[in-house]
């Protein structure tokens, strides 16, 4: 007689499968259905809903991570972008130089910086040039020496604060030289100014020619700010006539000038002369006098460097390739416009907004959160000074930092150029207020350190595998735990038996 089969069906070969079977069945007829029993199973139910739906949602939902890596960066140079406005300093004397510990030292860089000459309310009013070097004005050569030209007497005439405003008083035009004795410009200029004086008395020129010492005389220069040595600033009436005289330094050259301002004065005598019964006309048609134009010391600096990546400075500096600059009126107040490192992604000209490149900038840009957006923290900040002889000093901290916004990237690499992924630069700055001697021109310092460690900004979610796992442990877990709990009601509520 054969064996029964088990509850499967099938011979020895099945009976020895089912002896590893985990998932063992109970009969029907051997389970209990109860009320607890289902509320249990209706909790359970609703609590794996609410742990699924939540597992689903943390799934879908991305993270910000960041992490430090090393910057591996190769490219020996960096880009520097700067916009700044220059207070109380004319374009002429307004100097970027460049430093670093690879030993750069470049004065007064032209290549790719703009400058723009500013009126008192701050808006551009002159174009100062585009990568132009300063012109050196041509100076003038003599035999004689300063005593010979004296032999006959001193033409130009020596002022003081107490005669300096009834010499002006006294002549209705005045052509006046201010100068330092120290300054090499100056002394270069002695001898043609005193033939200048000469030849203009000699021809009965209507003008007064005189000089101030502004080392003796230093309040008179404050209180005609002066910035500059030698500073040639004609007079009309005692008043100044302005733009200063910056031209070549010759006996012919500022003869020409003395002539041109007394023609143009002539022409607008005769002109006033012949209309002074038609007023309307007269202040319509009439030429210009020569008379003073806003002239406000004010210059917007802007452009890009090229630095190495290496400890270094750039600086604004007042300095003139025809002058000496006066230390006791040199103000570098400033406003920084902009700055930043690396390729230019904020403070964009219109023809920049559309490219293909600042697409996805800002396509990146709108999922970085702002901790991370320190790429220009010293726009738009003021830096003023209250006294001459001191200035600001910048020291900038430059991390580098990928921006990873995506999978899309081509490669698996955090820095890789994919399309979600950029690399800008952070920067982290302090400022403080330094003080120089009275003879030392001060200079407005922007210090900057590249970091050796670089930011990595990349989306962090879940792998599909961790989701799975985590849905497994929802239902076991739950279903598991539940059951433990129906287990333990059922034996305390249980009815005892008689």
């Amino acid at each position: 007689m054969s064996a029964p089969n088990n509850i499967y069906g099938g011979g020895g070969r099945r009976s020895a499968m089912a002896s590893v079977d985990f998932y063992r069945r109970v009969p029907k007829d051997l389970t209990e259905a109860t009320s607890l029993g289902a509320f249990m199973s209706i909790c359970a139910i609703g609590v794996m809903g609410i742990l699924f739906f939540s597992e689903t949602m943390a799934f879908a939902r991305t993270i910000m991570g960041t992490s430090i890596a090393l910057d591996e960066n190769d490219q020996p140079q960096i880009r520097l972008n700067f916009n700044m406005t220059l207070m109380d300093l004319h374009c002429d004397y307004v100097s970027v130089d460049v430093w670093d510990t690879l030993g750069t030292n470049r004065q007064n860089v032209t290549k790719n910086i703009e400058k723009w000459q500013l009126d008192e309310s701050g808006q551009r009013r002159i174009f100062s040039g585009r990568n132009r070097e300063q012109r050196e004005v041509v100076h003038e050569e003599h035999k004689e020496t300063m005593e010979e030209l004296h032999e006959d007497g001193e033409q130009a005439v020596e002022l003081t604060p107490e005669t300096f405003q009834g010499f002006l008083d006294g002549h209705e035009m005045a052509f006046i030289d201010m100068y330092a004795p120290w300054c090499i410009w100056c002394q270069r200029l002695h001898p043609t100014w005193e033939k200048f004086a000469e030849d203009a008395h000699k021809v009965g020129m209507p003008i007064g020619v005189g000089k101030v010492n502004c080392v003796v005389h230093a309040q008179l220069c404050k209180d005609q700010r002066v910035m500059a040595f030698p500073t040639l600033r004609w007079y009309k009436e005692g008043q100044a006539i302005l733009p200063d005289y910056k031209m070549d330094r010759t006996v012919a050259a500022l003869t020409g000038y003395a002539k041109r301002k007394l023609e143009m004065e002539q022409k607008y005598k005769d002109w006033e002369t012949k209309n002074a019964a038609d007023p309307e006309q007269n202040n319509r048609m009439r030429p210009n006098a020569g008379n003073s134009r806003p002239e406000h010391p004010g210059c917007q600096v802007s452009g890009h460097l090229m630095v190495n990546r290496v400890p270094g400075n750039f600086h604004i500096e007042a300095k003139s390739v025809n002058h000496n600059l006066n230390a006791a009126m040199t103000n570098l107040t400033h406003r920084v416009n902009h700055l930043s490192f690396g390729e230019p992604i904020t403070y964009l000209q219109p023809h920049m907004e559309n490219t293909s490149f600042m697409r996805k900038v800002k396509r990146v840009l709108k999922q970085v959160p702002k901790e991370h957006k320190q790429f220009n923290p010293m726009d738009a900040k003021v830096y003023a000074t209250s006294k001459f002889h001191q200035a600001y000093h910048h020291y900038i901290k430059v991390v580098s930092t990928h921006l990873n916004m995506g999978s899309s990237s081509s490669s698996s690499e955090p820095f890789s150029d994919g399309t979600n992924s950029i690399t800008v630069y952070q920067m982290l700055e302090q400022s403080q207020i330094v003080f120089y001697d009275e003879v030392n021109v001060p200079e407005a310092r922007f210090s900057y350190d590249m970091s050796p460690m670089s930011v990595v900004v990349q989306k962090e979610g879940r792998k599909w595998y961790d989701y799975l796992t985590s849905l497994c442990a929802i239902i076991g877990g739950t279903f598991t735990t539940l059951g433990l709990i129906d287990a333990t009601l059922y034996k305390v509520f249980k009815p005892k038996k008689l």
